[in-house]
């Protein structure tokens, strides 16, 4: 356990960031399953539309600092690619 007030404040801010990044990435998992889902499905309508929320979770979790930019742009991508595949 820290010793210093300083680093319990940064434990407990630790621990409430942790929580909320966690949320963040359930999200982000959950809406591209549900895209992967549609895409499986050959659902194109579907697909195209649970992209579309995908994309604002990846933008919002980036944008957060959860993911890097890369990685979310790089998961947007296959999902694009994916999608077009069906087309």
């Amino acid at each position: 356990m820290p010793i210093k007030r300083a680093a319990f404040k940064a434990l407990r801010q630790n621990a409430k960031h942790r929580q909320r990044n966690l949320v963040v990435k359930q999200n982000v998992k959950k809406s591209v399953k549900a895209v992967r889902k549609a895409v499986a499905a050959k659902d194109r309508v579907k697909a195209a539309e649970m992209l579309k929320t995908a994309i604002k979770v990846l933008d919002r979790a980036a944008q957060k600092g959860v993911l890097k930019k890369n990685t979310s742009a790089r998961l947007k991508s296959r999902l694009h690619r994916a999608i077009k595949k069906i087309s």
